[in-house]
């Protein structure tokens, strides 16, 4: 009798570790389930390229990382995208910083008319500046990467071919853009991208200031003729890709490893998305039978003195906000060149 009850209390023991066992072993594998907020719309590559980002970490974390996306500032619009990963209304999220001006003072270098060429390059810049600088404006995230798009660029109902041809002239633009067209001598109309082509189509501005990709996903080389390619005063947009703070340092140390790995990846391989969604953007005009004009190397340095004033005001900015303005753009229009 005592050999049965003995016998009955170790198998129940036995259960009972089994069940708890069980139970911790499930509540392991329970995936991890992040949101992310997008800017861009769903049909654009970017959105793609947050979708393809998050699967690739659900992969190579076997399913113990999962990712829901929402594009197009379903989640969190474009200018609250940045606030709402600090706050934790979404555990990641992409978007550009000129939605949030004054937030990152010292890499509004990046968006400055540097001259830029290309997508590839814009994007390697942004996150060599940011290695080489910590600026502490992103302390209140954790950086995954950023990337900037190509070279912006005027497009016109009327043919640009000098500054002069510019004078006047009412071109959309938003944020930097706009003290770019100023400085070429154009009537800067602050308006979103969205909608630029209604106001073109309509006559409200005559031009609009941004990359070659907009020609085609935004329908705009529908409403514009000619693309006057003022590379040596072309701006880009910086983007920022975070994760809030707390979500990260929860994440293992293995699967932190992992999404920093594919992190790198993804500097290169969206540079080369801007790069492949300008050429498309080129393409797509030159079949619609518009004109492409290609300034001088002379005129196109007249542009680009026409802009510098925006750079001297940058470091006079930053002078008077105690930050190291002058070394960010000696840095960044020294590793330009290197990468163009």
């Amino acid at each position: 009798m005592e050999r049965l009850r003995l016998s009955s209390l170790i198998l129940g023991l036995l259960v009972l570790c089994s069940l708890f066992f069980s139970s911790f072993s499930f509540g392991q594998t329970r995936p991890v389930e992040l949101t992310f907020s997008g800017l861009s719309p769903t049909t654009h590559a970017n959105c793609l390229m947050n979708n393809e980002w998050a699967k690739e970490i659900e992969k190579r974390t076997n399913g113990r990382v999962k990712i829901t996306v929402f594009c197009g500032g379903t989640l969190t619009s474009p200018d609250k995208i940045y606030t709402g990963v600090v706050r934790g209304i979404s555990d990641a999220g992409y978007s550009a910083m000129g939605y949030s001006r004054g937030k990152f003072p010292l890499t509004e270098v990046i968006d400055l008319p540097l001259g830029y060429k290309n997508g590839r390059a814009a994007t390697k810049l942004i996150n060599e500046y940011y290695r080489r600088f910590k600026p502490k404006e992103f302390d209140e995230v954790k950086v995954m990467y950023f990337h900037a798009h190509g070279p912006g660029v005027l497009h016109t109902k009327v043919p640009v071919r000098r500054l002069e041809d510019l004078k006047g002239l009412k071109i959309r633009c938003t944020g930097l853009s706009a003290k770019v067209v100023a400085a070429l001598g154009g009537t800067p109309v602050a308006m979103p991208v969205s909608e630029a082509y209604d106001a073109l189509s309509r006559g409200v501005v005559e031009g609009t200031m941004l990359p070659r990709e907009t020609l085609e996903g935004y329908r705009l080389g529908e409403v514009v003729k000619y693309t006057t390619e003022n590379f040596g005063s072309a701006y880009t947009t910086g983007f920022f890709t975070v994760m809030n703070k707390d979500k990260w340092n929860a994440l293992p140390s293995d699967i932190q490893k992992i999404i920093e790995g594919i992190n790198e990846e993804w500097i290169d391989k969206t540079g080369r998305m801007w790069d492949e969604i300008d050429k498309a953007g080129r393409e797509y005009i030159l079949k619609r039978g518009n004109q492409i004009i290609s300034l001088s190397k002379e005129e196109d340095e007249r542009w680009a003195k026409a802009v510098r004033p925006l750079l001297d005001d940058y470091l006079k900015d930053m002078k008077g906000k105690g930050l190291p303005g002058d070394d960010a753009l000696k840095f960044c229009l020294k590793q330009l060149k290197k990468l163009q």
